[in-house]
């Protein structure tokens, strides 16, 4: 009988892995059969993303360096001093109302501003959101910046227009602010005459409102530092202080002297100060008092004024350009 043979049963941990074959796989395809990129998909990604990149940093660079980039600075970088300001008098309440809007809604209009020296700016417009921020970051109720658009104004005339424009858009300017700028560019050598900087910073107005405007300039000059309150002066009167300082200029010294020995305390107490001195009769009063003697011969008045029927004539040598055009800005405001 044949012997069977005895089938051994192998020791597992002398089995080995048999070895493993190299597979084919193509370009572009894992060992477990995931699609990849290839390496010059890679490369051109890359490329693609570095220029995206470079473009918007271009671009980003353009903006700022074009005054396009809103920036948040610190609000003790911006000196609000830098210019002469048109604006001269804010009222309580819109101060209050602006800053409660600020509080509720953040921002909403950044300022506008130069750069002076490294890390310092100097503001152009944006006066009052800037007070309003400085007064609520005092105060702990906002941050401790601001956000602003930082521009190149090519000469200090742009810088001045721009600050203007921005007022006249957003908050009308009374008269007797848009005289001051006016003269107050004058004054910084901004401008070469008044001529020159009415026409700039108030090209866009009507020739009316820029002769109104010229005709507050004898106002500013000569009664603007003794009056406390230039904002309530209205158009109306102050055309009608202009003309009298044009015909007569001692009369604004002793106009002086009445606020000075009233000293108001109100916008009110101080109109009605002028108002009295315009009504008074002192002058005329004066005038006939005063002896004549026979051989002095009569002085020749500074205005003559033939008035008839539907006709009301002005000559002398105090009719001036300036007393003609608030003359004319008076009868423009009457018809409307």
């Amino acid at each position: 009988m044949a012997k069977r043979k005895r089938l051994a049963v192998p020791n597992p941990e002398q089995i080995s892995a048999p070895e493993a074959k190299a597979l084919d796989i193509p370009i572009g395809y894992s060992p477990d059969h995931t699609k990849r990129r290839a390496p010059i998909a890679d490369v051109a990604g890359q490329a693609a993303t570095t220029s995206a990149l470079e473009a918007v940093a271009g671009e980003l660079q353009a903006a700022r360096e074009e005054g396009r980039l809103v920036q948040k600075l610190p609000l003790e970088a911006v000196e609000a001093a830098h210019m002469i300001r048109d604006r001269i008098t804010i009222d309580p309440e819109e101060m209050a109302t602006l800053e409660a809007s600020l509080l509720a809604r953040g921002q909403q209009t950044p300022i506008e501003v130069v750069e002076i020296s490294p890390g310092r700016y100097g503001l152009i417009s944006g006066w009052r959101r800037l007070s309003a921020l400085r007064n609520l970051s005092k105060r702990g109720e906002v941050p401790n910046s601001v956000l602003a658009l930082v521009r190149k104004p090519d000469t200090a005339s742009d810088a001045y227009i721009a600050m203007v424009e921005e007022n006249e858009i957003r908050v009308g300017l009374s008269y007797f602010e848009r005289a001051s700028i006016v003269a107050g560019a004058v004054r910084e050598g901004v401008f070469s005459s008044e001529k020159e900087a009415l026409n700039s910073l108030f090209s866009a107005a009507s020739r009316a409102k820029r002769s109104k405007i010229k005709s507050f300039l004898p106002v500013v000059k000569t009664l603007g530092p003794w009056i406390r309150y230039p904002a309530a002066l209205t158009e109306r009167l102050g055309l009608l202080v202009s003309a009298r300082l044009q015909s007569n200029p001692d009369w604004g010294r002793r106009l002086y002297d009445r606020l000075r020995k009233a000293d108001p305390a109100t916008p009110d107490e101080e109109i009605a100060v002028i108002q009295r001195a315009l009504d008074s009769s002192d002058e005329t009063k004066k005038t006939q008092a005063k002896p004549v003697k026979p051989s002095a011969r009569p002085t020749t008045p500074p205005i003559t004024v033939d008035r008839r029927k539907g006709v009301l004539r002005l000559s002398g040598p105090a009719v001036t350009e300036d007393l003609m055009d608030a003359v004319e800005a008076l009868i423009r405001d009457w018809k409307s």
